[in-house]
């Protein structure tokens, strides 16, 4: 079985207001990328990773009036992948959807929430995603309220082989300084958001325990925005959210090589799963975003981790099409895992 992560750019700006594809010559919401030019490079790249299930990051949005699943569905007819149903969990108010893209002649999916459902209030035993969580992010005995803008996407998944496992879509996100006007004020509300997320990733660490627990197989995927030495306020915490999800040396630790080459700190050219231009720098900066971590279960089949790098990757830098339509599609790579289910 093949499965994959993906932060698609924008990608919900690629449809129309009734979920179809906007195969034009307008603008996408990438630098100098037609909405056709978009869609083309995405399907080119899915149509090579031709992975089972696909949890899409930045999916089209859902509303009153639009659908992410009906949006991806189009999608996949559009050019004719194998992987023709979608699911997604609680809808947020970014645009920006979790959403798995799967084939159903392979396994079976549904949205499973886990976890007490809250109230304004809160509480502080890992409630449901799309709750508040309490939790005191600083010193002052005061407990705070925590909520996800992007509530992780949690599913039961079943193969045809009669396999079951736990598949939780995540994107984590420290917000821009946003408000901030001098260098203080800019330092005190980046590390508010950066101690967020660092609660989010606490909270879904909890609920990763719960499932290790009841003897579950798991599988974390997703964008999470962080990881060791990333920032310059990792100091100030500690430890980065990726290594509080992968959990301590206390804990049913879940397993990612890139991950753990980071980790390591040794002087060696590390993994990267994204690519963003620094206008003010002129330059390009790649950075490690995208996990697919796994629990000691599923290590134990065989697991092969590969990332469609269009630079670092042989196959993808040797076919012209497939690097160009990486680099048009998106400003991350796939991360694929294919594991014996």
């Amino acid at each position: 079985m093949r499965i994959a992560t993906y932060n698609v750019e924008w990608m919900d700006s690629l449809f129309d207001a009734d979920d179809q594809p906007s195969h034009d010559d307008k603008w996408s919401s990438r630098y100098n990328v037609t909405r056709a030019g978009q869609l083309e490079a995405l399907g080119m790249v899915f149509r090579a990773m031709d992975a089972d299930a696909v949890m899409v990051i930045e999916a089209p949005d859902a509303s009153t009036s639009r659908e992410t699943t009906r949006a991806l569905e189009a999608f996949a007819a559009f050019y004719d992948l194998r992987t023709t149903q979608a699911v997604r969990g609680f809808a947020n108010d970014t645009k920006q959807e979790i959403a798995l893209l799967y084939d159903p002649s392979c396994l079976t999916v549904r949205h499973d929430p886990q976890g007490p459902i809250t109230g304004n209030a809160g509480r502080s035993d890992a409630p449901r995603f799309d709750g508040t969580f309490r939790i005191d992010l600083d010193v002052d005995a005061t407990e705070d309220l925590v909520v996800f803008s992007k509530p992780p996407l949690e599913l039961a998944v079943k193969t045809t082989t009669g396999a079951e496992l736990r598949l939780i879509g995540a994107h984590l996100k420290s917000k821009a300084p946003h408000g901030g006007e001098t260098p203080n004020e800019i330092m005190r509300i980046s590390i508010a958001n950066r101690r967020k997320q660092l609660a989010q990733a606490i909270w879904l660490r909890a609920r990763i325990s719960a499932h290790l627990a009841a003897g579950e197989d798991v599988i974390l995927m997703g964008d999470l925005n962080d990881g060791p030495g990333l920032d310059e306020y990792e100091s100030l915490f500690g430890r980065s959210s990726v290594e509080i999800i992968l959990g301590g040396e206390e804990e049913k630790a879940l397993f990612d090589p890139h991950a753990a080459a980071a980790l390591s700190r040794r002087i060696h050219a590390l993994p990267t799963t994204s690519r963003f231009y620094l206008r003010h720098e002129k330059r390009f900066l790649q950075a490690l975003l995208d996990y697919i971590m796994v629990s000691d279960g599923l290590r134990a089949r065989s697991p092969r981790w590969r990332i469609w790098h269009p630079f670092d990757d042989v196959k993808c830098w040797t076919n012209e099409g497939l690097q160009a339509a990486l680099l048009a599609a998106s400003d991350h790579f796939p991360v694929t895992l294919d594991i014996d289910m």
